[in-house]
């Protein structure tokens, strides 16, 4: 599930070029802070999802909301007893 909701995510980024900087910059919009710079499109492809999974392991940790992806809703792994009988 988590896989699939990293996927998911990563479907939405957008990617520009940074012109001055010869650099490519990606975020995920509705995700704040997610967001990485590279030299590379495939770098900075690599580095947004790391950052991606970052942000989710401590927003988990932190029982902070993770947005719903891909009808794909994580928040319920906070609370197990939750999930279990979901």
């Amino acid at each position: 599930m988590l896989a699939n909701y990293i996927d998911a995510a990563m479907e939405q980024a957008v990617y520009e070029i940074i012109e001055d900087e010869g650099t490519y910059w990606g975020e995920i919009p509705g995700f704040q802070g997610v967001w990485a710079c590279h030299l590379t499109l495939e770098g900075c492809r690599r580095e947004l999802r790391d950052v991606l999974g970052d942000w989710l392991a401590l927003r988990l940790q932190l029982n902070l909301s993770i947005p719903t992806i891909a009808n794909i809703d994580l928040n319920h792994l906070n609370n197990p007893y939750e999930a279990h009988y979901a």
